[in-house]
This record gives structure tokens, sequence and C-alpha cells, in this order.
């Protein structure tokens, strides 16, 4: 990775034109050496509208296809435009853009980096059902990846050049597919993964998922996600400077 790499950040946005605007804004506090994406991944509202007044620029699709789709978008765009490497930032401010630079700092080992929420920063807490199942993901995908992982459905992230080449041609649009599966699909790929401890906030706006009812609906689905994704064929580690396969 080279000390300061051309860098992309991918927010995949569903109707999140009250939140996306202010992390648009946090992020070109940061640096303008950043470019931002929005992919408004088939919004209703104003998502597009207020995401370009904040300087962001748009990729806005037909219908909406799920954050894997969405992702799968902004990692093409980065491909054609020659981005070296990129960062996903959740549209509802969960995420804190001042986390970004340690992020890319990262990517000089590995080739993804998680922003990670139980390893020793921040308050953030799950229980119950959510929290037994993002322990037996994380078990499972660390030891898949040779890597401690404690936080592998987490959106944010960093990537390098091979991961975003990866991923432009083989990023799973299912359920849960953009965290479990493509890590599950990257690490078989042969790409390093690590994590990062970082805080990370309540959504900004909008209303959060999470019920007993759809806790358990989440555990029985990311288990088959998990397992789904591990009988998956390994993909060719990707060589991004030569543009094959090796």
């Amino acid at each position: 990775m080279p000390r300061n790499p051309k860098t992309l950040v991918i927010i995949p946005a569903w109707n999140e034109s009250a939140s996306v605007g202010k992390v648009i804004e946090k992020i070109l506090q940061l640096t303008h050496e950043y470019d931002v994406l929005v992919v408004n991944d088939g919004s209703s509202d104003n998502t597009e509208e207020v995401a370009l007044n904040a300087g962001a620029n748009v990729a806005t699709l037909p219908f909406n296809l799920g954050v894997g789709g969405a992702m799968r978008t902004g990692f093409v765009y980065a491909v054609e435009n020659n981005y070296e490497a990129a960062v996903q930032v959740d549209a509802d401010g969960q995420h804190d853009p001042v986390n970004i630079p340690e992020l890319l700092s990262a990517l000089e080992f590995s080739d993804i980096v998680i922003g990670a929420r139980f390893a020793g920063k921040g308050d953030y807490q799950v229980s119950g059902p959510r929290k037994w199942v993002m322990q037996i993901l994380a078990a499972n995908i660390s030891r898949i990846a040779g890597s401690k992982l404690t936080d592998t459905t987490s959106g944010f992230k960093a990537l390098g050049p091979r991961a975003i080449k990866l991923f432009s041609k083989n990023y799973p649009a299912e359920y849960l597919g953009d965290t479990i599966e493509a890590l599950v699909v990257a690490a078989q790929s042969g790409l390093k993964i690590s994590q990062i401890p970082v805080s990370m906030h309540a959504r900004q706006a909008g209303v959060a998922s999470a019920n007993p009812v759809k806790s358990a609906i989440y555990l029985f689905r990311a288990l088959v996600a998990l397992l789904f994704a591990m009988s998956r064929k390994p993909h060719p580690i990707v060589d991004a400077s030569a543009g094959d396969q090796k």
C-alpha cells in the first residue's frame, strides 16, 4: 500500500436522508483527500439530493439491492477509477469517521481491516441471541481467516487493492453476505484480515430493527449464511497490481 493511497469512502444508503448528509460532512471535515461515493440503493426519499448537496458523488440504483449489491457497485466504481483503498461507512451515523485514518494505516499489513466494536474500546453492548450468534460467527471466521476477530458483523471496514479487485467481481449480495460471507470469501481467497478497536454510536436517525423475534430470526439466518459461505468454492488470489488472477 502507498503511504497516502487514493481513497474512496463508500456509503450504501437506503432512505437515509435524515442522517447521510451529516455523515458526509464529518468525513469531508477530516480531509478533502478522500472521495465520497454514496450508493443510493433505490431510496424513495431524497437521499440522493441530500448526498449531492453535502459534497458526495452519488450512484443511484433503480431499485433496492441491499447492502451487498450497493457495495459491489461501489467496488466496481473504485476499480474503474483506480482507487487504491476503500472504506465502507454506514449512512446512519453509527460509524465514526474519525477512525478512518487508523483503518487505512492498518492496511499496511492487511488486505481488509475491520473496525471492531468488541475489541476493548467503547461501550457498545449486545445481549441474548445476537450476542451468542456474534460469538459463534467470530470464533468460526477467526479460524478460517487465521486471525483473531471479535466483530465479524461490523460494516465499518477498510479494504486494500486486492480486496477491492476481488469484491468488484465476487461480492455476496445475500442477507449478511456483505459481512459474514464476504469475510469467508476473502479468507478463502488468501487475503489477510485484521481488526482494530473502534467506538460506535447509536444510529442518528430512523428506527433500529432489533427486537426478540427479529433477534431469533437473525440467529438462524446468520448461521445459515455462515454454512453457505463455507460451502462455496474459493476464488483465486487476486493480483491487483497486474489486474490478473494468479
